[in-house]
């Protein structure tokens, strides 16, 4: 052992390049093998920052769109109420009693026998078909006279006849008739109420009003409210009772007036309202101009 040392020394004093143990030359390779992969990059660092840098051009922003005129904001609107909702045209149910049937079929039939027409339908039906067929068949002024025909030989004319003795035109007579008709001829014109009115300077419940109109409703035609019921009526209980009424009908909600005691006035606003067309019974039934 200490011979090999010993000679180990003298070779190396002597420059004799002598083997280093295994272990030691695997790390001498290891480590002249990092230093010269160490130097080569630093050299290819080197070289990269020695060369002179690009100057990359950068790319030219797009151009702007053109700008836009201003549009003025629009003018503030007048805000306005909303319109109120149309009235829902609904028809009116009736449950007829016995004593409406009887008035009913009563009048049909005189209106059937006063026209020389029969029909074969029952109730309100029958009614309007006999008042129907008078509005297709005859002129205005014949329509009048069947209507007032039948209304005669509804009521016999004794009877007539001692009412227009025994009440003349006065407060009370006009009161009488106003609350007669409400109680009595609901089945004819529908529900209806007494109101007051003013004559001669003093308020009287001479006024029927009918909401809405039962005949009316039935037909939605003017020329058969007016030919058929409004100027008849009027002319029968002026003739027959001695005591005058204005019948007022409002085409637009349906609703009438019967005021006892006033005058029909000659330029009549009833007498220039134009035609259902659209919903008039005897304009789509029967063909009929029913305008006056």
């Amino acid at each position: 052992m200490e011979v090999a040392t010993c000679s180990m020394f003298l070779a190396h004093a002597h420059g004799v390049g002598v083997l280093p143990p295994p272990a030691a030359a695997a790390r001498s390779v290891t480590k002249q093998s990092y230093t010269y992969t160490r130097r080569k990059r630093l050299a290819t660092v080197r070289a990269v920052m020695a060369r002179p840098q690009e100057v990359v051009a950068a790319p030219a922003p797009a151009p702007a769109p053109p700008a836009r005129p201003a549009v003025p904001p629009p003018p503030a609107r007048e805000r306005t109420a909303p319109l109120p909702p149309a009235p829902a045209t609904t028809t009116t149910t009736y449950r007829d009693n016995w004593f409406d049937k009887l008035a009913i079929g009563y009048l049909s039939r005189n209106l059937q026998e006063a026209s020389g027409m029969k029909n074969g339908k029952d109730g309100y039906e029958g009614l309007i078909e006999a008042a129907l067929a008078i509005s297709a068949l005859f002129r205005v002024d014949q329509q009048w006279e069947t209507v007032a025909s039948a209304l005669e030989r509804a009521f016999p004319s004794y009877i007539l006849t001692m009412i227009k003795v025994m009440m003349p035109p006065s407060r009370f007579s006009r009161e009488y008739f106003a609350a007669f008709t409400t109680i009595f001829f609901p089945w004819l014109v529908g529900p209806c109420e007494v109101r007051e009115s003013e004559v001669d300077g003093r308020k009287e419940k001479n006024v029927v009003y009918i909401p809405r109109c039962r005949f009316l409703e039935s037909t939605n035609c003017v020329g058969m409210c007016t030919n058929l019921c409004k100027i008849p009526c009027q002319k029968f209980i002026q003739d027959s009772l001695g005591t005058a009424v204005y019948m007022s009908p409002n085409f637009e909600d349906m609703s009438c007036e019967m005021i006892f005691g006033q005058q029909p006035p000659e330029d009549d606003p009833a007498l220039k309202q134009p035609c259902f067309r659209t919903k008039c019974i005897a304009k789509q039934n029967r063909q009929v101009n029913c305008s006056i």
